[in-house]
């Protein structure tokens, strides 16, 4: 079975020994960030550093002035934690080393964007914006995500990519100092707290008869009870609609889910159009398509029918793989099962060979390891014994 081990350039760049460990770990293949949101990262045997602050979300290399030229949206060169051609120098000490390398593109996620441009965010029902999560509706947004996935995916050398972020971003995210969680809110109350009421979308509820400002008036009075405790915000999309009613509940889903398939598409087929032929996409993926966050919300079905496959979280359990492969199509699409085997960030390298396997058995045709930047010695030890005995 084929693995990837994610990556940061600056995991690579002035460590001359990154590559050959890298390569030590077993696995043909790394995923490494081109495209990148703001972080704070432990980097445990680089020989000049132990911390890099991404203070915002940059591109690791280069623009090409030209396709930004005059835009109010571009990307955002990264400061001296990835100067230059970051991701261009790591890429090739990595396939120096006879890894296969394909690019990682972190899209609609940039609080620097929404901070500049604060009409670009995602705003909720109460007026609050949210800087980190541009509004994938808009079409200037939209635009710049497109142009920003075919630049930063097609690197030279790359083999394929996996865009994350490729959907719609909603209040939760490890934001800051993050202390939203004084109220728990379940899938139903994350949803409604994440639905955007920019004008573009009170313009696309309108299109599905629904009244955006009596909408917000809606989710507000829907969520009164929430915040008092009187009601619990849980049951998945039966417990939006008991929240919020069924036929708006409905509405929204609507609007949303058909903003981001088009996108999706439009990026993807950006992606293959700069692309040389042989190119790999894939995107982090939830099966449940009103999901907010960096695996996007989709329909198995559609996806698997725009992209080469989809890269899935797998470290709370691998059920997320079953709408996938029961999707299934043509052409064996990837299913990749995505571990986190950090144990300081709650995962479970030790028990990765059993999860490996049930993953399998649900499907998975594919492993990603996330991280190998930011595990240990450890870590990294258990992750090479597993990935030698996958053969």
């Amino acid at each position: 079975m084929k693995a990837s081990a994610f990556l940061y350039p600056w995991d690579v760049n002035g460590d001359p020994e990154a590559a050959s460990r890298m390569a030590g770990l077993g696995v043909p293949q790394v995923t490494l960030a081109s495209a990148y949101h703001s972080t704070r990262a432990l980097t445990p045997r680089h020989p000049r550093h132990r911390i890099v602050t991404a203070s915002h979300a940059a591109v690791l290399y280069p623009v090409e002035e030209a396709r930004w030229e005059g835009r109010s949206l571009r990307p955002y060169a990264a400061g001296e934690w990835a100067a230059g051609d970051a991701y261009g120098a790591a890429a090739a000490e990595l396939a120096e080393a006879g890894l296969e390398v394909h690019t990682w593109v972190v899209l609609a996620h940039n609080s620097r964007m929404g901070a500049e441009h604060p009409s670009t965010s995602v705003v909720n029902a109460y007026g609050d914006r949210y800087p980190w999560a541009p509004c994938i509706a808009q079409p200037e947004t939209r635009a710049y995500l497109v142009d920003l996935a075919a630049e930063a995916a097609v690197r030279p050398g790359a083999r394929g990519t996996e865009l994350e972020s490729l959907g719609w971003y909603g209040l939760a995210h490890l934001h800051a100092h993050d202390k939203i969680g004084g109220v728990g809110l379940g899938d139903a109350g994350q949803y409604l707290m994440s639905l955007c009421f920019c004008a573009v979308c009170l313009d696309g509820y309108a299109e599905q008869g629904v009244d955006g400002g009596e909408l917000a008036v809606a989710v507000r009075e829907a969520l009164d009870p929430v915040w008092r405790g009187a009601v619990a915000s849980d049951g998945g999309w039966a417990g939006v609609e008991k929240l919020l009613g069924a036929e708006p509940a409905a509405a929204t889903r609507v609007w949303r889910d058909g903003v981001a398939r088009t996108l999706q598409e439009a990026a993807v087929s950006a992606v293959r159009t700069a692309a040389p032929a042989g190119f790999q996409v894939l995107l982090h993926a939830d099966p449940v398509s009103y999901h907010c966050g960096a695996n996007a919300g989709v329909d198995p079905l559609h996806i698997l029918s725009v992209a080469d496959g989809v890269v899935v979280p797998c470290t709370g359990g691998a059920g997320l793989l079953t709408p996938f492969a029961e999707a299934g199509r043509e052409g064996a699409p990837v299913l990749a099962a995505n571990f986190t085997v950090v144990s300081g960030m709650g995962g479970g390298p030790d028990t990765l060979a059993a999860d490996a396997e049930h993953a399998v058995s649900l499907g998975a045709t594919e492993l990603r390891l996330y991280h190998a930047g930011l595990a240990s010695d450890g870590d990294l030890e258990v992750v090479r014994s597993v990935v030698a005995g996958l053969g």
